[in-house]
Parts: C-alpha cells; sequence; structure tokens
C-alpha cells in the first residue's frame, strides 16, 4: 500500500482540533505565564540588570521563556494525544486501520508540532508589548524551532506510549524538562556563572538548546550554534529510533 494521505490528514485534524477545543489550557495559559514572567523578569528586574552581551535583559531572555514553554507544551501536548487513545481503547482502532508508521507520526507530531508553532508565534507576538527586539537570523530561527518542536513532539509520543497512568504523562515535562530549562541559560548566560558551575552547566543538554535559539536571534549564544544543531538532529533520530522499534515489536500498543 502506498501513503495513506487520508488517514494521515484525518489524524492531524482531529488533533489539531483538540488543542482549539481546550484552547485556555493549550494556548492562553502558556501565553499568560510567559507574559507573566515578561513583567517580573524582564520589566521589574531587568530594568536594573546590565545588558548581557550587548543585548537588553529584558530581549535576552526572550528565547529562553520561547524554549521553556515551547518544551513543556510541545511534550504534552504529543504525550496526551496518544495515550488518550490508549487509554480509551481506540487505540486498536488505530492499529488496525489503513495507515501506516508514518501516516500515524505525521497526524499525532504534526498536529503537536504546529500548535507549538502557532504557540511561539503567539508568545513572540506578546513580547512586543514589552520589549523591543529583533530577530537576526529569522529563518535559521523558524528553521530551528520547527525542529525543536518536531524532535519534543517525537519524545513526547513515546513518553505518552510509555506512561500507563496520568501522573506519569507530567513527571518528565515538569520533574525534569522544566527544571533543566530553568537550569539551561533561560535567565542568565552560562558565562555568568563562576567555576566550576559553568563546566557543569554544559551538561545540561537544554542549555545547548536555549543557547542554539539565542544564536538565531542576536547571532552570539553560549555554544556553538554547530553543537547545537547537531546535538537536536542527534536526538531527533534517536527518537526515530525507538518509535520504529515500538511500531514494530507492539510494545505497549496492544497491551
Amino acid at each position: 500500500m502506498g501513503f495513506n494521505f487520508r488517514g494521515a490528514w484525518s489524524i492531524y485534524i482531529r488533533e489539531l482540533m483538540r488543542a482549539f477545543r481546550t484552547a485556555f489550557q493549550s494556548i492562553l495559559a502558556p501565553v499568560l505565564t510567559t507574559s507573566l514572567y515578561f513583567i517580573v523578569f524582564g520589566s521589574a528586574i531587568g530594568s536594573r540588570m546590565e545588558p548581557i552581551g550587548g543585548v537588553e535583559y529584558a530581549a535576552f531572555i526572550i528565547p529562553g521563556l520561547l524554549m521553556l514553554t515551547l518544551l513543556g507544551e510541545t511534550t504534552s501536548n504529543s504525550s496526551f494525544g496518544i495515550y488518550m487513545p490508549r487509554f480509551t481503547g481506540t487505540i486498536y482502532e488505530l492499529l488496525s486501520a489503513p495507515v501506516g508508521v508514518a501516516e500515524t507520526l505525521i497526524g499525532f507530531v504534526g498536529a503537536a508540532a504546529t500548535k507549538s508553532l502557532i504557540l511561539a508565534a503567539i508568545i513572540l507576538g506578546t513580547a512586543t508589548l514589552f520589549v523591543d527586539y529583533q530577530i537576526k537570523y529569522p529563518l535559521f530561527a523558524l528553521g530551528y524551532i520547527t525542529l525543536v518542536a518536531a524532535s519534543f513532539s517525537l519524545f513526547g509520543f513515546i513518553l505518552g506510549i510509555w506512561a500507563d497512568s496520568f501522573e506519569k504523562l507530567g513527571i518528565i515535562p515538569v520533574l525534569i524538562l522544566t527544571p533543566l530549562t530553568f537550569l539551561g541559560g533561560t535567565f542568565y548566560s552560562l558565562d555568568m556563572l563562576p567555576e566550576p558551575w559553568d563546566t557543569i552547566a554544559l551538561a545540561n543538554p537544554i542549555a545547548f538548546l536555549v543557547s542554539g535559539l539565542r544564536w538565531t536571534f542576536y547571532g552570539s549564544s553560549d555554544v556553538s550554534i554547530a553543537v547545537s544543531l547537531g546535538l537536536t538532529l542527534g536526538f531527533l533520530a534517536i527518537c526515530v529510533t525507538v518509535i520504529a522499534f515500538i511500531f514494530k515489536t507492539g510494545w505497549r500498543l496492544r497491551e
């Protein structure tokens, strides 16, 4: 059988519409939270901070705040999207339908990534209300945000298959991704940390993601953009490999 475009499109639209049915939780809540960060850190505290690398502090934290929201929302949306069919038992209808791995991933992962890109655009628009900023490499920024969204949508898909309870769905986004993003240079440059903490901070993989996105905005970062891009592509490849194994063996899908 060839690629089932209608099947992939049906899954994609259904998942995308789910976000709009819960717009307050999926879109408005993250935007309000990010706005509070801009008010507290950008306006109140940022006005007393010296520019970092020639960039105003309120503008400096935009890539970090964007990454903070992007990682959490992308992972949660994708994991919840595949977990619910497993929870309700409708996953068997999907497995018996004439759709393959590619169609399933494009549907679930594509919808989660699209929601994240919409959310990113809204957050960047909201940021203009609080600070003047410019994106130095807008095409690179769009490409990098899309790559990160796709990677963590795949990761969330794996998480949704692994989880056997609603509690487990929130463990990694809340207890791992969010703290790592806060410690990954969201509100500061790694160069500001004293020894040996600046070196230890490089053990945090999220620091490379934040740094890579910051480079696309301002042309400077804590680590090389090539390293950040390479790690992101490597993570994407690992997620694809794991998902291919899951569909080949049926792990958790048929339990």
